[in-house]
């Protein structure tokens, strides 16, 4: 698609993602009513008009018609008179146990020749608009009993960690690896905000429904958001709420001081809290609908209530009292660790900072603050355990937090489908198999919120194919349960293939060949075992195994001539396996019962162990990575073999990236390998050239 500048100085051509215009074909080229009244119920009026317009068909465009036939019928369920079958589609409805369909949830059916799509509220027809169009032709083809869709979390947020200036360090985008913000430019809301319209559409199609606008590391313009620059949020919040999405933005703990003058941000201080109340109220009096706060405090140099000797809970609540009367929340960050720790000291272990800081206050936040916890206990890396702080609060409101932009995977320039790593995140069950799992958890709270991997590359997201991982992290919050290869079909079919015609199949074979694998094969060229962090310092991309190893940020491997991993266990480590509840305590804790993927995570072993496989550790270390970098080369030619599959600059923009990824993983391989070969001493038993 084409977005005008509006003050016609150039043009930009975007990449439709998941939206190309046939992707309304199966929709656009039939009879469709749309019943109900409000703004996002408009939306779909919208939605429905311009597809019936492209394709031919015909839009019911008078709410108040309900003469037929119909070919599609969405309606809310207060919208009198319905049509005959969606009529009997609500009848049946009414007669179950739970009537109802839910907060954002819709009903979908197909009688007597007609699709029926029902809802409660405005934002669940615009859902099961977006199911319609991910059906396609299927929507339309047998009959379909009535089925219920209800959001497992009711929030489902991306963050986008965007500067408004371009900070000297952290660039426009900290973190981003697509460009620059869609939001900012020039210290200041874009002058033509038409693509985060575009935006808002691809996150309501997935199922995202917020978005903090501005990067949680707050600095000084981004401070200015929340009291003289509003204007520029409303602006953005303008263009997102069409499609049911909230604007969140992130705040400095100091604002009092920074912003309002005031010698304290003491969170317990009257005339602290008078200001954030104050404050707040101009920001609702601007954006009625707004959603809320997003703070890190205490962390990485952020200021925090550690300075007034006051609690996280005390710092939270400061922030909740004053957005309780408009319904907002605070998002209030749990990666709070020591960042100037001394590496020679072995008793300290950063994995276990968020549950000593938070598990002691669980019970104190109130009931609008939403903890957000990373889903590890560490930092995103490509494999950690679950963060232990999600079982340890079950008197607290939490969120899990994903990295959808790929800082420890590859950085959007490597193939790297998260959706399997997030799929057992979210999947796992940390009182064992008969109790809830962590979807279960944050579903009841705070909900599922992620780093966001867009920008304004032409291709949204850098790497054409790491669009899969934004739409997959939208609909796994809206259902956890979904297969990470269902949800990749549904996106090769919207982007690729909308029709789903027995055409598609050579290249929805080629990209399951390329990404139903691919986080693991990133696994296998880089850190090892759970081991984490290899990462060259600042940039974190490519290989330096000792980059971080004596450092203040924290030791991850303590590799030395006799073996490598970290101790957490109770009996003789740093303790951290006492932070799980049974049984994940004592598997973790015992050598023989700790998965291997995890092991080095969990224990210090020498190189000649035995793992599960049956391989000894630095034999696992040297087949995984030369296996890692066979399987990249496998990409690049499967991908070449679909050259005439996808657009030629599409295809051209992939190659060079599979490119990099091969260097890349050589150089992992080289420099991994030859690292353990010259600590350990232990040559490749399959003898392989290592460096």
């Amino acid at each position: 698609m084409t977005i005008p500048d509006r003050t016609g100085a150039d043009t930009t051509e975007v990449h439709e993602a998941w939206l190309p215009p046939e992707a309304f074909r199966a929709i656009g080229s039939r009879r469709v009513l749309v019943r109900g009244e409000g703004p996002l119920v408009e939306t779909v009026r919208e939605e429905v008009a311009g597809a019936c317009a492209r394709y031919g068909g015909a839009h019911g465009g008078d709410q108040h018609a309900h003469a037929g036939p119909y070919d599609l019928v969405l309606a809310l369920t207060t919208a009198e008179p319905l049509p005959g079958v969606a009529a009997e589609v609500l009848a049946e409805l009414r007669r179950l146990p739970d009537p109802t369909i839910g907060e954002q949830g819709f009903a979908l059916a197909r009688r007597d020749g007609v699709t029926v799509a029902l809802a409660d509220d405005p934002a669940g027809l615009l859902y099961g608009l977006f199911q319609v169009v991910r059906l396609g032709e299927a929507a339309f083809r047998a009959g379909r009993p009535v089925e219920r869709h209800r959001p497992a979390m009711l929030r489902r947020m991306l963050d986008h960690w965007d500067n408004v200036d371009v900070h000297p360090v952290m660039g426009q985008v900290e973190r981003g690896y697509a460009g620059g913000s869609i939001f900012w430019r020039d210290g200041a809301a874009r002058g033509d905000l038409a693509r985060v319209r575009a935006y808002a559409r691809l996150l309501a199609a997935c199922g995202v429904n917020a978005v903090a606008v501005n990067n949680v590391n707050v600095h000084a313009t981004e401070a200015h958001l929340l009291t003289d620059r509003l204007g520029d949020v409303a602006a953005i919040a303008d263009e997102l709420r069409p499609y049911g999405i909230r604007v969140h933005l992130s705040v400095n703990f100091a604002a009092p001081v920074v912003l309002g003058g005031l010698p304290t941000a003491d969170p317990l201080d009257e005339g602290v809290r008078a200001w954030w109340a104050a404050a707040t109220a101009k920001v609702y009096a601007t954006i009625p609908d707004f959603g809320g706060y997003v703070v890190k405090a205490d962390s990485e140099g952020q200021p925090g209530p550690f300075a007034y000797g006051r609690s996280h809970a005390d710092g939270a609540n400061a922030l909740a009292g004053a957005l309780a009367p408009y319904g907002g929340v605070v998002h209030w960050r749990a990666f709070v660790y020591d960042h100037r720790q001394d590496w020679r000291d072995r008793s300290t272990d950063r994995a276990r900072a968020a549950h000593d800081h938070f598990a002691p206050l669980d019970g104190r936040f109130g009931d609008n603050v939403i903890l957000q916890v990373k889903h590890g206990p560490m930092d995103f890396q490509v494999r950690e355990p679950v963060s232990p702080v999600i079982a340890a609060m079950p008197a607290t409101r939490l969120a899990a937090e994903l990295q959808v932009t790929q800082e420890y995977t590859g950085q959007q320039r490597h193939v790297c489908y998260l959706a399997p790593m997030w799929r057992e995140v979210l999947g796992f069950r940390p009182w064992g198999p008969d109790g809830p799992a962590v979807a279960d958890v944050v579903g009841g709270g705070g909900g599922l919120v992620g780093v966001s991997n867009a920008g304004d590359d032409p291709y949204w997201t850098g790497h054409p194919l790491a669009q899969a991982n934004l739409y997959a992290f939208g609909r796994l919050a809206w259902a956890p349960g979904l297969d990470p290869a269902a949800i990749l079909d549904e996106w090769i079919d919207l982007t690729f293939a909308p029709t789903a015609t027995g055409e598609a199949e050579p290249l929805r074979r080629t990209l399951h060949a390329m990404m139903d694998d691919s986080w693991r094969t990133y696994e296998r060229y880089t850190a090892p075992l759970g081991v984490g962090f290899m990462v060259r310092p600042g940039h974190h991309y490519g290989p330096d195994v000792d980059g971080y190893e004596y450092t203040p940020w924290g030791t991850y491997h303590f590799a030395d001539r006799d073996g490598v991993g970290v101790d957490r266990t109770r009996a003789t480590g740093t303790g951290f396996t006492g932070q799980y509840p049974p049984p994940w305590a004592e598997v973790y804790e015992s050598l023989d019962r700790c998965p291997d993927e995890l092991l080095l995570f969990f224990h210090h072993v020498p190189y000649g162990h035995v793992l599960h496989s049956g391989l000894t550790v630095v034999q696992h270390i040297y087949d995984s990575h030369f296996a890692g970098v066979e399987q990249v080369e496998r990409l690049r030619r499967r991908w070449a073999d679909a050259a005439d599959a996808v657009p030629p600059a599409l295809h051209a923009r992939v190659a060079g990236l599979l490119d990099e990824q091969l260097r890349c993983a050589l150089e992992w391989r080289d420099q991994i390998n030859a690292y353990f070969f010259r600590k350990s001493g232990v040559p490749d038993a399959r003898g392989r050239r290592i460096p």
